[in-house]
């Protein structure tokens, strides 16, 4: 498929409806408002394309950015590529899931990961703490660096109040993927959420809730799940 025949069904599957929805989540103009149940037949008769996965991301439409990731030969991206996709990563739902996945199955990903987080930019910072979350929940403890991992929960618990909304979001993610997926520092993870306390997150008038870190950990503790790797990220 072209990225004209592409885009062309992507609009044909566009609704208003949706897209008031996932405006209201923070993604930005312009789009079609796909939902992604649309964009796996798509997924599936291309499998994988490195260019396509380029030129797709590269018009700038949330839906086409998103299918972009789906189809992305993470493997074969480059720090540079990845870069250029994060600072074009202004919507929400490609910040925090698009290119942290991409992130993750590449060669750059925690290297990235410890360089976004510093950004002055919210959705940049948010991004990096989010492929954070994603390499700890795919990749086995040993190749995870723990000590840097526990520095960070201490980072988390000095600055999460204090951070830009999608910050703390993304920082609490994090310590649920850590506590949930690193067995080693689950202890440590539910000290950090208890010293921090309750986060506040404007949802933007949506009926998304923060989860509470120590009671999500709980249940997958309950389900005998702690410690247990994820097969894939991209959904």
């Amino acid at each position: 498929m072209t990225v004209q025949e592409i885009m062309d069904d992507l609009q044909s599957h566009g609704s208003e409806s949706i897209k008031k929805i996932l405006l209201k989540h923070g993604v930005k103009e312009p789009f079609f408002g796909v939902k992604i149940e649309y964009l796996k037949p798509i997924q599936k008769k291309i499998k994988m394309d490195y260019q396509l996965a380029k030129d797709l991301y590269a018009t700038g439409n949330a839906d086409a950015m998103y299918l972009a990731g789906l189809i992305a030969d993470d493997e074969k991206m480059t720090k540079a590529d990845l870069q250029n996709w994060i600072e074009r990563a202004v919507s929400n739902n490609i910040s925090e899931y698009t290119v942290p996945w991409v992130a993750t199955g590449s060669n750059y990903g925690f290297e990235l990961a410890l360089e976004w987080i510093e950004s002055p930019q919210e959705y940049i910072a948010a991004a990096g703490w989010s492929t954070l979350s994603n390499i700890v929940s795919l990749k086995p403890d040993s190749e995870l660096d723990i000590s840097a991992l526990k520095a960070l929960l201490s980072r988390v618990e000095k600055n999460i109040h204090s951070a830009p909304n999608r910050v703390r979001n993304t920082m609490n993610g994090f310590l649920i993927a850590v506590g949930t997926y690193v067995a080693p520092l689950t202890d440590d993870a539910i000290a950090t959420a208890k010293n921090i306390g309750t986060v506040t997150i404007d949802t933007n008038g949506t009926a998304c809730k923060v989860p509470y870190v120590v009671d999500y950990i709980k249940k997958a503790s309950d389900k005998g799940s702690i410690g247990k790797k994820k097969k894939m990220v991209k959904c």
